[in-house]
């Protein structure tokens, strides 16, 4: 059986710009378009806050990491051992799930060329066929 490395939780359905979108993504877009109760933005709020002071948006180091013509279809995941910043997804699977949008845990030990990386992070492009990554049979709505 293959070592987990990386993890990453994402919708399931396919984002207009052809991948599937993560949960920061899902939740961001909820907060933009007003859908969130005013618990659920102060989450939101509170959470994104937190990650931004805990973790490196991978487009402060590289602006063009999710550029379409560069990386197309480039995503991030958490490293496995980022455990902290893994175990705080599980209040935005809920708040996602009260809006009736279906996340997946996915589990890999290889999903793609590696675009960047950091100590919690990477961002890969996925490869076009699809690699040894293995959903881990969490669905959350």
């Amino acid at each position: 059986m293959e070592s987990v490395l990386y993890v990453r939780f994402q919708g399931t359905v396919r984002h207009p710009r052809g991948h599937f979108p993560g949960v920061f993504v899902l939740a961001n877009e909820l907060a933009a378009q007003g859908k969130l109760t005013e618990d659920q933005y102060r989450f939101w709020r509170t959470n994104n806050d937190w990650y931004d002071a805990n973790y490196i948006n991978p487009t402060t180091t590289d602006p063009r990491v999710y550029d379409r013509e560069i990386n197309p279809g480039a995503v991030a995941w958490f490293k496995a051992s980022a455990r902290d910043l893994i175990q705080r997804v599980d209040g935005y699977l809920e708040l996602l799930a009260a809006h009736g949008i279906e996340c997946r845990r996915l589990e890999s030990s290889s999903p793609g060329r590696i675009v960047y990386e950091d100590e919690c992070q990477i961002v890969v492009v996925p490869e076009a066929a699809p690699g040894p990554s293995r959903t881990s049979g969490d669905a959350f709505a």
